[in-house]
C-alpha cells in the first residue's frame, strides 16, 4: 500500500523558506475547470489522509478556463521505453518499467491536463504514446538515434510544425555517448496565435560547478552547449516572435553564473522557476525549467506555476514512475500574437 497526497502543488513560497501548499486543480476534470482561490492544504498521516483543510478566499469559485489560456509543461520520464533491457540497450541499474507503470504513467498525464508537454528521457513516438493518448496529443520526436530522446506532446487540435533539430546541441557527435538535439517545433493555436518552443535535455552531471574554468569532463561538455542553446534565443529574439525554452537543463540557476549570464545577453527572458524550490519526491533545487522570451513573456499568468508531484511515496518509485515531476507554467495568449 502507498500513501496518498495531492499531486499537484503551487510554487507559491519562494527561497526554500517553508513548506508549499497544495492546489486544488489537480481534482479539477481535464482542462474543463479552473481554480480562483480555493487552496486545500493536505495533512500526510502514513498510508492514509490525516485530515484536510480548506481556506476560502474570496469568492471560491470553479469557472471554465479561458479558450486563450494553455498549459505548458516539462517532463523527464527517465529512460521511458517500452522495449527489452536488450533491444534497448539500457544500462544495468534502470529499472524496465512493468505493464502497471505504464497505467499509473497514463493516468498522471491524464490528471496533468496539459496542452503542451516537453518531453526528456523517452524512446521514440511508441514509448510516449503509452503515456500521452495519441487520440489527444500530436506527438514529435527528435531525429536522433538514442534511447533518451526530446520530443513534446501537443494536444489537438493545435498544429505543430516540426523544424529542423538543434543538432549543435550534441557538441560531441562522434563520442560513443552522444549528447541530445534540441526539439525546435512552431505551434499555431486555434485562434492564429503562435508559439515557437525549443526542448532541451542538457548534459547531466554539473548543476552548480563554474563552467567558466571547468574541471570536470561533464561541465566542460555542458559549457560548450550554452552557445548554440544562446544562439537560438538570440535567433528567436531578433524575430521579435513569442518562444520559449524548456526541458531538463541539469543545472542550477539560483546564483548567478556564466550559462545564466549568457542567457540573459541573448536576450530578456522570464524563468517561471526562479526563486522557487521543487517539491517533487524530497524537494530540490530545480533543474526542470521553462524560459519564456519575446512577446510571450507577457503571457505568463502570475501564480500558475505548478509542479505535479507523486501520490506514491518511497525509493523504488522513482524508477517505476520518474524521479523527475511535471513542472508547468499557464500562458494567457488572448490575442496578443497572431500567425503572420
Amino acid at each position: 500500500m502507498t500513501s496518498s497526497r495531492q499531486t499537484e502543488s503551487t510554487s507559491c513560497l519562494k527561497k526554500r523558506s517553508k513548506k508549499l501548499l497544495f492546489s486544488v486543480e489537480d481534482f479539477a476534470p481535464a482542462r474543463a475547470l479552473k481554480y480562483k482561490s480555493f487552496l486545500v492544504l493536505f495533512f500526510k498521516k502514513e498510508h492514509s489522509f490525516f485530515g484536510s483543510l480548506v481556506l476560502l478566499f474570496g469568492s471560491s469559485v470553479f469557472t471554465h478556463a479561458a479558450a486563450h489560456e494553455w498549459k505548458i509543461s516539462t517532463w523527464n520520464l527517465d529512460w521511458l521505453t517500452t522495449r527489452s533491457r536488450e533491444e534497448a540497450g539500457l544500462p544495468a541499474d534502470v529499472h524496465v518499467r512493468a505493464p502497471e507503470d505504464f497505467v499509473r504513467l497514463a493516468g498522471y498525464a491524464q490528471k496533468l491536463a496539459a496542452d503542451v508537454v516537453g518531453l526528456q528521457e523517452v524512446d521514440g513516438t511508441a514509448a510516449a504514446a503509452s503515456v500521452f493518448d495519441p487520440q489527444i496529443y500530436t506527438i514529435a520526436m527528435i531525429d536522433e538515434p538514442v534511447v533518451q530522446k526530446v520530443g513534446i506532446a501537443v494536444r489537438k487540435p493545435i498544429a505543430v510544425r516540426k523544424n529542423p533539430d538543434l543538432t549543435a546541441l550534441d557538441v560531441e557527435p562522434d563520442d560513443n555517448f552522444r549528447l541530445r538535439y534540441g526539439l525546435d517545433v512552431t505551434l499555431t493555436f486555434p485562434g492564429g496565435q503562435f508559439l515557437r518552443i525549443l526542448v532541451v535535455h542538457l548534459k547531466t552531471g554539473c548543476q552548480t560547478e563554474a563552467l567558466t574554468r571547468p574541471s570536470r569532463p561533464q561541465c566542460a561538455l555542458l559549457a560548450r552547449q550554452v552557445a548554440p542553446l544562446a544562439g537560438w534565443v538570440e535567433a528567436r529574439e531578433a524575430e521579435k516572435i513569442p518562444f520559449l525554452v524548456m526541458g531538463d537543463f541539469n543545472r542550477i540557476f539560483d546564483e548567478p553564473d556564466f550559462f545564466g549570464a549568457v542567457l540573459g545577453k541573448s536576450a530578456k527572458l522570464t524563468r517561471v522557476t526562479e526563486g522557487f524550490e521543487n517539491p517533487c519526491w524530497d524537494g530540490a533545487p530545480f533543474i526542470d525549467h521553462i524560459f519564456v522570451g519575446g512577446t510571450a513573456r507577457a503571457w505568463v499568468v502570475p501564480g500558475s506555476l505548478r509542479v505535479q508531484i507523486f501520490r506514491e511515496v518511497g525509493e523504488a518509485w522513482k524508477s517505476r514512475l520518474s524521479d523527475h515531476c511535471p513542472v508547468s507554467v499557464t500562458l494567457d495568449m488572448a490575442e496578443k500574437s497572431k500567425a503572420p
